[in-house]
């Protein structure tokens, strides 16, 4: 466990250790859980299909592809316990193949409309 303060910047870096020098990651997904057992029911959206959820989320500067920098400020789920968990899906890519998810950035999904 990591203890930090509500609203205290809560730095995080991720980093990819291969031999390859061409790949790169891409942070797709990030929730918040008040359990490590269930990120759906009641979660909070951070970072949601590559799109920013959270008003206090900053991306840093990493001079690496395989390493991803950052931050958000400290929060706690109301009538829960003080812990909070986080799950995040990053995606490893070719680091100039521009088709790729890495690349996409943020992705809009649209419901579609059921037809009668």
């Amino acid at each position: 466990p990591y203890h930090v303060s509500i609203n205290q910047n809560l730095y995080l870096e991720a980093s990819l250790h291969s031999s390859d020098p061409s790949l790169e990651l891409f942070l797709d997904t990030c929730v918040a859980s008040p359990t490590r057992q269930n990120f759906t029911t009641r979660s909070y959206d951070i970072i949601k299909n590559g799109c920013v959820k959270d008003p206090t989320y900053t991306s840093y500067y990493s001079p690496y592809r395989h390493t991803l920098r950052f931050k958000f400020n400290a929060f706690q789920f109301v009538r829960s316990n003080p812990e909070v968990y986080l799950q995040c899906e990053l995606v490893v890519c070719r680091a100039f193949d521009y088709s790729s998810r890495c690349h996409q950035g943020c992705v809009q999904r649209y419901k579609r409309e059921a037809n009668s």
